[in-house]
């Protein structure tokens, strides 16, 4: 954490990192992925001296957008992604479809 930074963005990193870990990132990556969150959070706030574009130009913070992205990656939505969003459209069946198959029946 930069100095400076207020309690509230240290008790951030550190429930980011600690999320990291439990899910199995090493405790480098966890501390760069906790860094990162909370830098971008600061420059969105104003908290910081400088500011990427990047930081500033996403319409939505990272705990607002919940994955959001993950569904624009190379492969699109994962097999699970798609279950989900099928589960919460009530499709009878899928449990026995494939991903191609969960793509169709949710309309993606």
């Amino acid at each position: 954490m930069p100095a400076g930074s207020s309690k509230k963005r240290e008790r951030q990193y550190e429930q980011i990192k600690d999320n990291a870990q439990e899910h199995g990132v090493s405790e480098r990556r966890a501390k760069e992925i906790a860094a990162r969150a909370v830098n971008k959070e600061r420059a969105r706030s104003g908290e910081s001296e400088q500011a990427s574009k990047p930081s500033n130009r996403d319409a939505k913070s990272a705990p607002q957008c919940g994955g959001e992205r993950s569904h624009r990656g190379s492969g699109g939505p994962t097999k699970e992604q798609l279950y989900q969003e099928a589960k919460k459209k009530n499709i009878d069946g899928r449990s026995q479809m494939n991903k191609d198959e969960l793509r169709k029946a949710v309309g993606r």
